[in-house]
């Protein structure tokens, strides 16, 4: 499903979790038909992302409303700058207060680690990837952010490739044998989909070289140091795209970047990230 397919489903969903029966604290003491501005402020630096989604938020609450951005996703941010202003009934942005601020502050955070993984990748080939490595029901926005922040979203489920994972290798019975059955699987299916294969030796890598051309496209060095990345390129001499994931963080990055490989994968861009600070506030007119 396409993102701007999917996201409307999020926010019914996420809507419907926070309002519930109804928004008591609003109706109790705002007339229903109150019109009202806000603005989105900024209260820390680092690269803002979800103004689109936030966007889509308030159309979605109120397709009559009215969102100006003064800012794009991917923009550096500083504190006391204003992100957007929404102009709509009082209602709408009371009701789409916590999940804009919500969204945007995880989004942010996620893109901003994005953009320092990325900075350390300048002047490699290497590309960074993200992992599924994320929050149930979030991952749409969470890998949308990691986008933002120059990185590339890698698989985005169990559904669009398929990944050979150790225990896919260990059930199976051995890294041939699961690689040859998920071959014969994939040709059965209306789209056949592109096999990915961890391995974790250099003897896995000998392994998938001699027995998989032609039916995986990109091996993963799973827990490989740098060394034996680099070992193991030599192996694999162009034949496959690679990847290199497990332990690999800001301090080391460049090291496993400096071998050549084609990938890096990092879970941390998502389940380490900080939110950033920001904050919706009314206003008013003077």
């Amino acid at each position: 499903m396409k993102f701007n397919e999917a996201l409307p489903i999020l926010v019914d969903a996420a809507i419907k979790e926070d309002v519930g029966e109804g928004d008591h604290s609003t109706l109790s003491c705002i007339p229903i038909t109150q019109q009202g501005k806000a603005i989105l402020k900024i209260k820390e630096e680092g690269i803002i992302a979800g103004i689109e989604v936030a966007g889509m938020i308030f159309n979605q609450l109120e397709p009559g409303s009215i969102f100006t951005p003064f800012k794009k996703d991917g923009d550096l941010m500083q504190n006391g700058e204003i992100a957007f202003e929404i102009a709509s009934s009082v209602h709408t942005i009371l009701k789409g207060e916590r999940l804009v601020l919500n969204c945007m502050q995880r989004m942010s955070g996620i893109a901003s680690l994005a953009k320092k993984y990325t900075e350390k990748l300048k002047g490699y080939r290497t590309k960074l990837l993200d992992t599924r490595k994320t929050t149930p029901n979030f991952r749409l926005l969470e890998k949308e952010a990691v986008r933002i922040g120059g990185g590339i979203n890698h698989r985005f489920g169990l559904y669009d490739m398929i990944m050979l994972k150790d225990n896919h290798i260990d059930y199976c019975g051995g890294i041939v044998k699961a690689i040859q059955k998920a071959h014969q699987y994939s040709q059965t299916l209306p789209a056949p989909l592109k096999i990915e294969v961890e391995t974790r030796s250099i003897k896995d890598v000998e392994l998938v070289c001699e027995h998989a051309k032609g039916m995986v496209f990109r091996i993963m060095l799973d827990n490989f140091s740098p060394n034996q990345i680099s070992q193991a390129l030599t192996i694999i001499n162009g034949s496959f795209e690679t990847e290199a994931s497990g332990g690999i963080n800001l301090e080391n990055i460049q090291a496993y970047a400096a071998t050549g490989v084609d990938y890096v994968s990092v879970g941390g861009l998502i389940h380490q990230a900080r939110s950033l600070d920001l904050s919706l506030k009314a206003e008013l007119s003077r």
